[in-house]
């Protein structure tokens, strides 16, 4: 598997636009746990809200990420939480009591330039959701890219990314970014380049050409910037990248 795909999609599976109930959610999980492509992080992402639904229910993944939509952090030290993403203000997410080894991610809109982050923290941006002004210009997620490669932040990337290829959506009348645009744009960053263009492609057979021209140390850190996306379904990314050849059918 090529460096800048592996351990690349989490599963939003319980997240709109999908919204699995928890049996299904776990059931498909768990599928994909067998499947073991390499693609995927096998990290479920659930909401706090929902930690007592997934409790109750069999089987138990073996990575989690949490959603915080809860007032206050719920105990979670009998679950395979490696991260908690939030939706706060860096001083009161850096207030959070988490336990050793869990990683804090703060959702920011990408136009924002984040100061004062605690220490150890990423952040999260959001390209896209249910309705048209959910997705972020190009230049604005461009923009939030090159902040982070520039003060050396990791994150995390949710919503909108259902395929790998910038494409217009007519049913919201709006552009989608794609999740192979963003992580090129990455790639554009670390070289010093200016990641919109690449954001803003839908030219496939160049992204192509892009992609199976990084240079390894380039995708490593790339990678190292970018931890992943949440994707509700577990089987477009792969499906996708397949079809454009970036990943083979033995990946």
């Amino acid at each position: 598997m090529n460096t800048l795909f592996t351990a690349l999609v989490d599963d939003a599976g319980l997240f709109p636009p999908t919204s699995l109930h928890m049996d299904e959610g776990l059931a498909r999980h768990q599928r994909d746990l067998e499947a073991a492509s390499p693609l995927l992080t096998h990290r479920f992402l659930c909401p706090a809200s929902r930690l007592d639904t997934l409790r109750r229910a069999e089987p138990r993944p073996t990575r989690m990420g949490l959603i915080l939509d809860t007032d206050e952090p719920p105990a979670f030290a009998d679950l395979p939480i490696d991260f908690v993403e939030v939706r706060l203000p860096p001083e009161e997410a850096g207030r959070l009591d988490l336990p050793d080894g869990v990683r804090l991610f703060i959702e920011v809109p990408p136009r924002s330039r984040v100061t004062g982050l605690p220490e150890g923290a990423g952040l999260k941006v959001r390209c896209g959701g249910m309705t048209a002004d959910a997705f972020p210009p190009a230049e604005h997620l461009g923009a939030f890219i090159t902040h982070c490669v520039d003060n050396d932040i990791p994150f995390k990337a949710t919503a909108g990314l259902h395929h790998a290829v910038r494409h217009f959506d007519p049913a919201l009348g709006v552009d989608r970014h794609g999740f192979l645009n963003l992580v090129l744009a990455v790639c554009e960053a670390v070289e010093h380049r200016d990641p919109v263009p690449v954001l803003r492609t839908t030219d496939v057979g160049h992204l192509v050409r892009l992609a199976l021209a990084v240079p390894e140390e380039s995708a490593k850190r790339a990678r190292e910037l970018l931890v992943s996306y949440g994707s509700c379904s577990t089987s477009t990314p792969i499906d996708d990248l397949k079809t454009l050849g970036v990943i083979s059918d033995g990946a």
